[in-house]
This record gives C-alpha cells, structure tokens and sequence, in this order.
C-alpha cells in the first residue's frame, strides 16, 4: 500500500510540476483556454459617413432602426412568473398587423407553422427597418394588452430624408452580407458608391474578463477600442434649390408624362454644382422607380444638343470681330456641297438682320457666320470652350462627347448643336465663360471630405479656371443679345421673361437620333428641347440647364411650355432665396456692419439698434466672442445681428426669420436646430424666453409666402363655411 500510493504521489507531483513549467496540458496551453473561457470581446459599431448640402443639412446618415422578433419557444419562459414567449398568437398577429405590412393570417400563420423548437422568428423585410415612433406605439399597445414574446432589436440603416432629391447623384447604399457572414452597408451607386471607402467606417471594440456565466468581473479592467465613423462628404449642393428643382420637375413630370428631364444649377462665379437632378428618378430608402438606366445623365450621357450651341458660335464671331447685327442674310436655306440646311419653319422669315436670326434660332444665320469666322477657326473656340474633352468633375465614368470635325458639313451642323454630341455638365461650362466675364470656371460638387472623429478637413476643394476662351468685353456682348431673345417681339425664350430678373438665354429644339439604324426620330414632341439660361444678365449668379425629351404636347403647345414650366420657378425662387435684389427694386440705404468682437454685448446691441439694425444675443451677454455678419457686411435696415457670448441661451422669436438666419444662429449657439420646411419661420417647439443647452432639441416650423398665403386663404374658407353652417342651423 505504501508502495502504490507513494508512487502515485510521485506521479501526481510529476504531473503538476510539469504543468506548472510547461503550462500545457495535453499539448494545449492552459493560458489561452482560460482566456478563450473568461475573456471577451464585444464589437462597438462605427457610424457609415453622412453626405450633407453645403450647409450641413443631412442628404444621407446612418440613423437608428428596429426589426421585429417573435421568441416561439417556452423554453424562454422556464422558471419564470412572467412570460417571454408569445402566448396568444391570433392577438399578437392582429396587433402586429397595424404597424408592418403583412396581413393578419401571414403574421399568424408564420408564427403557427414554425418548426418543432424553434426559438424565435422574424417577418422578413416587411418587419425591419422600423422607425423609433413606430416602434413606441407597439410596444403601448401590446403591453396594453399584455401580449408577450415580442422582441425590437435596435440596429441602423442608410436613412435618405429628403426622398427623391439628387438621386442619381447621392445614389443609394444598402446592407449586404459578406463571406464571413458579417453584415455590412455598402454603396451600391452615385456617391455611396464612389465614395464608398471613405464613407465607410472602422468598428471598435471592448475586451473584458467575465466569470463563468458571462457577467463582467467588477475588478476587471476593460480594454476599449473605440469605433471610427466613416468620413464625412460636403457637397456644393444647396437643398433649398434642389428642392425647388425636384419641385418643378415634378409638376412637370405629371403633366407632360417626358420620356426624360434633366436640370443642372450652377454658380458661374465658381462653378460649383448647386442641384442636379433627372427624370424617370427614384426613392434611394425604397429604390422604387429605379430603371435598368443606373447613369447620372448630366455626367455619364452625351447628347445632340441643338440650339443652345449657337450662343458660343455667336461668342466666337463677336471674339473674331465678325458680328455685325445690322447686316442682312436671306433666311430659309443654305447648301454646302450637295447638302441643303434649313430653318426651323422650313422656309425662313426673308431677307433679315443676324441679330433677328439670333433671335429666331436660324439655323441659316449660323451658317453665314461660320463663313465669316472661318470653320476651323470656329472649331478651335469649340474645343477651347472645352467641348470633346471631360471637364474633370469629381464624379466618375464622365464621357467627353464628340466633336465633329472631318468634313465641312459637319463644322457646319455643329454651329447649331447638331451632329457633334456633348454632356450637360460641359454645356453648363461652357456657358460660365460667358456669365462671368470670360472667365471658365471646372464644375464641381465636392465641396469638402471631413474625418467626423477629429473635425479635420482631409479634402477642400476652392474654385478652378478650365479656361479663358473669350475676353470680358465679349462676354458682356454676348450676355447683351442672349437677353434679347427674351425681349424681342421675336425672340424664341419670350416664355422665360421673369418680371423681376432679367434673363437671357438659347432655346433648343434637337432632333433626337434613331435608337436604331441611321437618321433622327420625326413627329409632333419628337425632339430635345432645352434652355440654357442666366441671370440678373447684367452680372449673373446662376447658370439653369433645363432639357425635357418628347414631352406629350397639347395642340397649340410649343416644347417652350414644359421647359419654361421647369426653368422659371427654379431661376426666380434660387434668386430670392439667394437674396438677390430684383432689377425694378428701388435702392435703399444700407447700413455697414461694425466689429463687435470682444465688446460688450448690451453696448454693441445698442449700438446696433442706434444704426437701424436689430440685435440678438447668444448666450449670457458679456463679451462678444463671435458675430454674424461679420464686421464690414453691408445690410438693409431692421435686419440681424447675432452677437455671441458664454453662457447659457435664451431663445428669442424666431417668427419671419429666413432659413439663412436660422442656420447663422444654429452655428453659432451649437443647439440641435432641427428645420421643417423652407421659406420663413412660423413657429418653434420652445417658446420665446426658454433657456436651453444642446442637448434640447428646438424644431423650426418655416413656410414659403405661397404655403402662408394658402394656409390664409384656406383658413378663411374654413371660418366661412362654418358661419354659413351656423347661419343654415
């Protein structure tokens, strides 16, 4: 006995002394068995990047979202008084069925006919991506009724607030599965997609010690790994113009049913990109309306495009000293070789100046002035107006069109857009040469690339000359004739008069080739119109680009119709928005604004009503840390400025303030402003008086004069109609 238990002694002593110097047991590391039973690891999710307009309002974020669960199994209810597991079936699904799309019996039937042990289901798409509010309502009602086992599981989706706006240019991302079964957003088109690395984030994570149940050791030291959200994209887009773009196609869209619709918004002063947006178009949240066309139009798409190509024919032959309005050309035909042109009515208008052939759009004009300019000559100012070659947007898959220049015919077909091809973003440069004095300014639509993280500006990109292809004096020439189709008795774009801004402009009317074979398409609306129009003439602030395809036409109605439908409330309401005074305005005196900074802040407000201005402050008053407009700005009478101090805020009324104000107080108090329409405001969730912190959300009401007008009228209505009842009873 001695004997076997000493030697067993021996070989548990052996035993222990190797594992102690080896720490191995059979050839596995003792070590890393106790890390992989007690130490654990949770992953802390990284936000997808957010797209914003120029003034940070959201075009695309990452916001919260919830997916139904059933648990089915009574298992999750042992040992329990309360009960985990859905119960009573046929009531859950009726209250289910309120709030996802799915019938009552699908809901119920999918519960019923789950496999033997199944612990929980879900309901397929119809029961994701459910919002906070939705979610809350649930929860009430069938806590109301005590029904169990309905489980919300919180997650985040790719949320597009504005609907269908820039949607080919956003593009949309969406959640795909990878190999290692992770699920992750991806772009999947537009800027998602091209910017799809620097919009994705890098995920954190958490190491910590648990004991054997999984709960957290209190002495145990976490180990944290925080999640880097993905980069931030700042357009030069404004949603405010965008809207009103989305608005007007819109209408147009439902009216005339076009094939296809494209409008493009520019600055020419810097040839930043201010809205963009095309029809047939889609909702990014639910893809609908989606096509097997996944190209931005603007970008990607090459057209014939007519008329509006005449105004840089006419820009070379002032450049060259070639263009004398008062001269005369017989109108109606012109043949080069064995080919015959003609004007638009087939016959022309007889004997007329070139200033009423510009006028009229004739084709025949053109021609003659190609023989002044010469025809190579004016095919250098085409490639120097940047046609044939890509602008270098910062979007991808650009085409560069096509210049026609083998034989003389073909110089001559491209003097009136025909023929040759070229994109709308190239159209929109070319024209900047003539609205801002010369000068070519290179589209672009990425205004900034910001790391969230640290608040570093990783891109900034500032204005770009592509070019001076005509001098300052020509431009102005130019810009001079172009009103006069407008104006004249006749002129084409007299449907595009605006009362307030003058405009001038180059209509067009393309013939749109076969999709098959050689030769164009003919018949009533079976064309490309278009207007490339800018304004105030006399020192323009926006370039529009408007074309709509075979729109279906009314008897009597021109392709002028849908066209100045889509270009004249853009260019009106971008111009007011913007603030730019109207050519009849009469002049009024302005006030120029002091530097207030590091004054005091009831001495400066004071001073500032003393000049007729009125004054805000931020904050608790003291010294003036910062203000809005800043010092030199010139204003009109009874207009603000914001003063901002240390402290906390008291909120003032914000009634009639404009969007822009708004946005100035919002970025310099830091609260969470949250907007609600455009125009002015006409009311806020906190009331006038209210100290609030960024942490207190404020919701602004706003309205354009016309919602306010019929909101009036519709009020008044409403108050005559119930009199009437009361005088009827």
């Amino acid at each position: 006995m001695f004997v076997v238990f000493g030697g067993l002694f021996f070989i548990l002593f052996g035993r222990i002394l190797f594992i102690q110097l080896t720490g191995q047991v059979d050839g596995k590391e003792l070590a890393k068995i106790a890390a992989n039973q007690y130490e654990k690891k949770a992953e802390l999710y990284a936000n997808r990047g957010s797209i914003v307009d120029r003034n940070d309002q959201a075009i695309a974020s990452d916001t919260l979202s919830y997916h139904v669960v059933a648990v089915l199994s009574e298992a999750a209810s042992n040992n329990s008084k309360k009960k985990y597991h859905v119960v009573d079936y046929k009531e859950t699904a009726k209250v289910l069925a309120k709030y996802i799309p799915l019938k009552e019996k699908e809901i119920y039937d999918k519960m019923k006919n789950a496999k033997e042990g199944t612990w929980q289901i879900e309901f397929g798409r119809a029961g994701k991506d459910l919002n906070r509010e939705t979610v809350l309502k649930m929860e009430e009602e069938l806590n109301s009724k005590k029904l169990s086992g309905i489980l919300f599981v919180e997650g985040k989706k790719r949320f597009y607030p504005n609907g269908r706006f820039a949607s080919y240019l956003v593009g949309f991302a969406q959640k795909v599965e990878t190999e290692d079964n992770k699920v992750v957003t991806t772009g999947k088109m537009g800027l998602e997609k091209t910017y799809d690395k620097q919009l994705t984030g890098v995920n954190g994570k958490v190491n910590y010690l648990s004991d054997g149940w999984g709960y957290v050791l209190p002495t145990a030291n976490k180990q944290v790994e925080a999640p880097k959200d993905g980069h931030t994209i700042k357009l030069t887009i404004d949603k405010t113009i965008e809207n009103f773009v989305e608005e007007a196609m819109d209408q147009v869209e439902k009216e005339y049913e076009p094939a296809k619709m494209l409008v493009l918004v520019s600055d020419p002063k810097t040839g930043e990109i201010l809205a963009m947006s095309q029809r047939p178009t889609f909702d990014p949240m639910t893809r609908e309306g989606l096509t097997e066309n996944w190209l931005n139009d603007a970008v990607e798409q090459t057209i014939e495009p007519g008329s509006p190509m005449k105004m840089f024919t006419l820009a070379a032959a002032v450049e060259e000293g070639k263009w004398d309005p008062d001269a005369y050309f017989k109108s109606g035909a012109y043949t080069i070789y064995d080919q015959t042109i003609r004007d638009v009515n087939q016959v022309g208008w007889g004997t007329i100046t070139y200033l009423e052939g510009l006028q009229r759009s004739s084709n025949v004009a053109m021609a003659y002035l190609l023989e002044r300019i010469g025809d190579r000559k004016f095919i250098e100012y085409v490639h120097d107006f940047g046609f044939g070659k890509r602008v270098g947007i910062d979007l991808p898959n650009e085409a560069k069109g096509v210049v026609l220049d083998n034989y003389a015919a073909e110089r001559l077909t491209t003097s009136y857009g025909q023929g040759s091809t070229v994109t709308p973003l190239q159209m929109i440069q070319a024209a900047s040469a003539i609205a801002n004095d010369g000068v070519m300014m290179k589209p672009y639509v990425i205004d900034q690339i910001i790391d969230p993280n640290t608040d570093k500006v990783l891109e900034n990109h500032e204005p770009e000359e592509s070019g001076k292809p005509i001098s300052a004096r020509t431009a102005k020439k130019v810009r001079e004739i172009l009103a006069t189709t407008v104006t004249s008795p006749n002129g084409t774009a007299q449907k595009y008069y605006l009362p307030n801004y003058e405009v001038g402009g180059k209509t067009g009317t393309a013939e749109i080739p076969k999709k098959e074979g050689k030769g164009y398409m003919s018949g009533f609306g079976n064309y490309l119109y278009s207007f490339l129009g800018m304004a105030p003439i006399d020192d323009p602030q926006l370039l529009v680009y408007v074309t709509v395809q075979q729109p279906k036409l009314k008897s009597g109605e021109l392709g002028s119709d849908p066209v100045s439908k889509v270009f004249n409330p853009i260019m009106e309401n971008s111009l007011k928005y913007l603030n730019i005074a109207p050519d009849n305005e009469a002049e009024v005196p302005v006030v120029t604004v002091q530097d207030y900074v590091e004054k005091d802040a009831v001495a400066a407000a004071e001073t500032i009503q003393e000049d007729g201005l009125e004054a805000v402050i931020i904050g608790e008053g003291g010294v003036v840390t910062e203000q809005l407009p800043k010092a030199d700005t010139q204003l009109v009478e009874r207009e603000i400025v914001l003063l901002k101090t240390a402290g906390e805020t008291t909120l003032p009324d914000f009634k009639g303030w404009s969007k822009k104000m708004i946005l100035s107080y919002k970025h310099l108090s830091n609260l969470d402003i949250r907007i609600n329409g455009e125009g002015y405001v006409v009311g806020q969730s906190v009331t006038e008086g209210t100290k609030v912190n960024s942490t207190d959300p404020v919701v602004i009401e706003m309205r354009t004069p016309e919602e306010q007008y019929n909101d009036k009228k519709s009020k008044e209505q409403q108050t005559e109609d119930e009199e009437e009842q009361i005088i009827g009873g």
